[in-house]
């Protein structure tokens, strides 16, 4: 595939099912007749309180705080820690925290800190969409990623992309699993965590938030959110925002622009029923940052030719034709919907049902001859060296819908539920003629006639990829209370079906494809509260993960395309002890997972796929402390320790690579983290540093990325209401503060230094001020 990123994918045609489950949800939030007294929305916490007897808190990792806009320095570690009674490690971010960040930082930004996660980014201030996250050593493409409840991983290569998912003003947590997933979350590729992002919930009263930012590399953005408040006696009440952002490239020419609207409209009435309709959409053109190796990275550092396109146009130089900026701009569309909702149906039985609906479009394009792209035919009658930009554009369609049922019956809280999504994504490569100035018209490929045709009027399309999946989940589970609830037993089991049928017209794979598979996953975890200030936890859960979509049609080795691919199955065990005192919080967990056909996502050319990394054990242990405010400090900490290595060798051709106890690609055995808030009220700022150590890029360790070392810092000043104003504020954050250059992690291991494993470059020294006010 393209060097750029893969867009996430969304429904073409909606099963009967998804429909009419949506339509539930909506006509609970637009149609039914409340009494206005119980439409009035709780403050405070927004899960309904327990059965009648019931003593104990519910778990706070499936809980939503609904914290003031004005209520800020309050939260442990500076909003980088909370109290978590889960049976598994799990990090929340809070919104103490995400106030202080650059307000164009994405979620896989807010959570670089947290224990376990390395995010590899290209630019400083979030805004290029070339950027991947690892957790404990496992890819972005390991972890599910969930917006109330909502899949947001791309059906075709499971990754997320962070820029599509929200703006950050309108975040209320973001959270990371880091060993397992929940046992209703709707999500299959979930080895290395899950990431749970919630939306703040609507203003009770009518108003809004607005801040402009300027700074390095010409960066501006603005961003408007309008609240409704309580829309009459309906019991409704929502929000709407905008942003627009602009910034030129750190490095080579190009720049990024994207503009977003988020949505949420939520009701609320009775004993915890609550109806929410949100939703997203986002589009942008980016640029490019290519990918380095690091001969040339050691020869000529960011800026060198050799690892940066060509800022001018010249059809004679390859260096300045094909390598052209412009043939490399990347535009995407995306928009998500979804309806999560919860009913009590009776005093003891809920309901929660969250239908959803996604689409994406894209084009991730590049550079090429007509010699190169084989569209000569080698009768003389075609211009070998004429430059076309190469496209490859994807249209993804998704709907579907998780529904739970939790019965609580004595000491028992009975879970049963049932995941079913329908997935069709697309993808072409069809080439564009390049005029004398380097244009190519139609960046978005959306008109067949923009495009180069054959003597018959056909498309010209160098190949083409088509996938429908469904998966269908059922899942139950037990969660047992004992000792006056201090101590917790919660058993699971989930069956995941999943059938996918391809096609492809590519070259050199098979030209039809598909699974079908039936996998069960059990689990269990066990909480014990020594004390109401110490805790220990014990889990062991199972995963699994089909191929890439490319690679459904065909592995990849070394030496090209071989046999199909086996299913990826692991199982994981973490055992943990939490501290909540009444000055220090923190959790200490150790952590082993057993990987059967370990999936490692790379490029091969210009096709994304996958290595089939064989047996992999990882074992480790992750540390964090925070302190809650003291004269309004708050420092926090964080570390892991982490010894992952393969357990065989693996094909190589006709052969195999002696691979067994080598360490595994991507796995960083060190990482260290620490950040300093400071917030009275009126001014505050936030520190932070972050070390992670070497890795190899390969899978036979001959080749690895240095270790680095970043700080960002922040800095501001809250006024207090002022006319209509609400608290407006000012601050600065300086991201890569010492301007280190380096490699912020790899982009595509491969199996020797001979393959030339790719990386990324992180992004330089970027200063950025905002200027921000409720009203």
């Amino acid at each position: 595939m393209p060097h750029a990123t893969r867009h996430p994918a969304a429904p073409r045609a909606c099963p009967l099912s998804s429909r009419l489950t949506l339509g539930v949800a909506l006509g609970a939030l637009l149609g039914m007749s409340v009494d206005p007294a119980l439409a009035t929305p709780r403050k405070g916490s927004t899960t309904p309180p327990g059965p009648q007897g019931t003593t104990a808190p519910p778990d706070k990792a499936e809980t939503l705080t609904v914290t003031s806009q004005h209520v800020v320095g309050t939260q442990p570690g500076g909003g980088l820690i909370r109290e978590e009674d889960a049976p598994k490690s799990v990090s929340t971010i809070g919104t103490d925290f995400m106030r202080k960040q650059a307000p164009s930082a994405t979620a896989f930004d807010m959570v670089s800190l947290l224990p376990g996660a390395n995010v590899a980014s290209s630019d400083a201030l979030g805004f290029s969409p070339q950027t991947n996250i690892t957790v404990r050593g496992l890819g972005g493409d390991s972890i599910g990623y969930l917006l109330e409840g909502m899949p947001l991983n791309d059906i075709a290569y499971y990754n997320g992309y962070p820029g599509q998912f929200a703006d950050t003003e309108n975040y209320q947590s973001v959270s990371l699993a880091q060993g397992a997933a929940d046992l209703d979350a709707p999500v299959l590729n979930a080895a290395g965590g899950l990431m749970n992002m919630t939306f703040r919930d609507p203003s009770l009263r009518a108003g809004g938030y607005a801040d402009v930012s300027y700074g390095s590399y010409n960066t501006n953005r603005q961003f408007l959110r309008l609240e409704t408040g309580q829309i009459g006696n309906t019991g409704l009440r929502g929000f709407v925002s905008y942003s627009h952002g602009y910034t030129d490239n750190w490095r080579g020419p190009g720049h990024d622009e994207r503009q977003h609207i988020d949505f949420k409209f939520l009701r609320e009435w009775g004993d915890g029923n609550r109806v929410s309709l949100i939703g997203t959409w986002n589009t942008m053109v980016a640029s490019y940052y290519p990918t380095v190796n690091k001969a040339n990275w050691q020869a000529q550092g960011p800026h060198g030719a050799a690892n940066n396109l060509a800022a001018s146009y010249n059809p004679n130089n390859a260096a300045d034709g094909t390598n052209y900026w412009e043939l490399y701009r990347q535009p995407e569309r995306i928009a998500y919907m979804a309806a999560p909702a919860r009913f009590t149906l009776a005093r003891n039985l809920h309901l929660k049902v969250t239908p959803y609906a996604q689409w994406s479009y894209g084009n991730n394009p590049s550079g090429t001859t007509m010699g190169d792209a084989g569209l000569c035919d080698g009768t003389g009658g075609c211009d070998m060296n004429a430059v076309v930009r190469a496209n490859w554009k994807q249209t993804s369609y998704r709907s579907g819908f998780n529904t739970t049922l939790d019965w609580q019956l004595g000491n028992h809280d009975l879970v049963f539920g049932y995941w079913y999504d329908y997935s069709d994504d697309s993808e072409h490569q069809p080439f564009t003629a390049v005029n004398a100035q380097g244009y190519a018209t139609d960046i978005w490929v959306d008109r067949i006639s923009r495009t180069l045709l054959d003597a018959s009027g056909q498309q010209v399309n160098a190949g083409s990829y088509h996938m429908v999946s469904q998966t269908n989940a059922l899942y139950i589970g037990d969660r047992m209370h004992f000792l006056r609830r201090r101590l917790m037993v919660d058993v699971g089991f989930k069956e995941v079906m999943l059938d996918r049928t391809g096609t492809t017209t590519s070259a050199g794979v098979q030209t039809a494809a598909g699974s079908n598979s039936a996998t069960p996953l059990p689990r269990i975890a066990i909480r014990y509260a020594i004390t109401p200030h110490h805790m220990v936890f014990f889990n062991t859960t199972t995963s699994f993960r089909t191929p890439d979509e490319t690679a459904l049609f065909g592995g990849v080795t070394a030496s090209g395309i071989t046999t199909q691919l086996k299913n990826e199955y692991s199982v994981s065990e973490e055992l943990g002890y939490r501290y909540n005192g009444n000055l220090l919080m923190g959790s200490l967990t150790l952590f082993n997972y057993d990987f059967t056909n370990r999936e490692i996502q790379t490029q091969i050319g210009q096709i994304e796929s996958t290595i089939n990394g064989g047996g992999q054990t990882s074992r480790g242990v992750d540390v964090e402390i925070g302190m809650k405010p003291w004269h309004h400090w708050a420092p926090y900490v964080s570390g892991e320790y982490l010894h992952a290595t393969i357990d065989s060798d693996i094909p190589n051709g006709a052969g195999l690579l002696a691979t067994r106890g080598k360490t595994a690609v991507e796995s960083p055995r060190l990482q260290a983290s620490a950040g300093l808030s400071y917030d009275d009220g009126h001014f505050f700022g936030m520190a932070s540093i972050h070390y992670v150590g070497r890795q190899y890029a390969t899978f036979m360790n001959d080749e690895r990325m240095p270790d680095h070392t970043t700080g960002n810092l922040a800095i501001g000043y809250r006024m207090d209401d002022h006319a209509f104003l609400a608290h407006p504020e000012f601050r600065m954050n300086f991201n890569n503060i010492t301007n280190q250059h380096y490699l912020s992690g790899v982009a595509t291991p491969t199996l020797t230094a001979a393959n030339g494993p790719q990386y990324y470059v992180g992004g330089g020294l970027a200063v950025l001020f905002t200027a921000a006010t409720g009203f």
